[in-house]
């Protein structure tokens, strides 16, 4: 180990880390705001998640949030584009909540998601002196459990879980999805188009390899299993009605068989 590294890690061996809670007058900091790609694509995660009720109980699911701790006594706040946190006690909804404290708020986010734009926002950066990266504070401050990094435009994804104290690239399964604990759900790319954006979207899959669709795509489901219900009944009415025009058909048929046996002196029943 070099002399370099060594004194790195002996720095960050040192680092004092503390849990505040912001004032309300803080003011945060002016971080890139995320491009027009960011809103759909975090509302896109969180509105398929609402297939499973269980995973939107007591969980806090925010996009462009300041996820905070303290640093050798400096308050560092991140701007993250997408974080799932549960279970975390209930926010008065009177207050509007502008960021969140791991230990003191809530428990260690399961996962944070960066989106990748044309601007530099350090999400690769371990820097920690005298700036601190977006990576190093997830890792060594935070200990996120899962980091994901997605770039839209080329559909690039990198999901990273924290191994002995580092982040560690994942490798995907055979459908090119990566598993994501605490949700026990897959992650993965998935192409196609939502309201006004085409392009790739990531999207989440069951542990049977199901897609959790979203609303809109489960309310066209049920249309179009209504629908298919509605044929049903249409075909089971048709063939009804067709039995019912065979039964006449006969009845007219034998009645008129029994009187053209009665005109030749002939009882039918007889």
């Amino acid at each position: 180990m070099s002399a370099t590294t060594e004194t790195r890690l002996s720095t960050i061996r040192n680092l004092e880390i503390s849990w505040p809670v912001l004032p309300d007058d803080f003011i945060l900091p002016d971080d890139p705001v995320e491009d027009t790609e960011h809103h759909p694509l975090a509302a896109a995660l969180h509105d398929a998640l609402s297939a499973v009720p269980e995973l939107l109980q007591d969980a806090l699911i925010t996009t462009n949030f300041a996820l905070c701790a303290g640093v050798n006594n400096r308050t560092i706040c991140k701007a993250l584009d997408w974080m799932y946190v549960r279970p975390v006690p209930a926010w008065p909804h009177y207050r509007p909540r502008r960021s969140y404290t791991p230990h003191t708020q809530g428990p260690v986010p399961l996962v944070v998601m960066e989106f990748l734009s044309t601007s530099d926002n350090d999400e690769y950066s371990m820097q920690f002196q005298p700036r601190i990266g977006k990576w190093f504070f997830y890792e060594q401050v935070i200990k996120v459990p899962t980091y994901v990094i997605f770039q839209p435009e080329t559909a690039l994804l990198e999901v990273y879980g924290l191994r002995s104290q580092h982040y560690q690239l994942q490798t995907p399964d055979a459908n090119d999805r990566y598993w994501i604990p605490g949700l026990d759900l897959f992650l993965g790319v998935w192409q196609g188009r939502r309201n006004e954006r085409t392009g790739a979207w990531l999207r989440w899959w069951n542990a049977a390899g199901e897609l959790l669709l979203w609303p809109e795509e489960r309310a066209e489901q049920e249309r179009l299993r209504a629908e298919q219900e509605r044929l049903r009944a249409e075909q089971e009415r048709l063939r009804a009605e067709q039995e019912r025009q065979r039964a006449e058909a006969a009845e007219q048929r034998a009645a008129q068989l029994a009187e053209r046996l009665r005109q030749l002196g002939i009882e039918p029943d007889s």
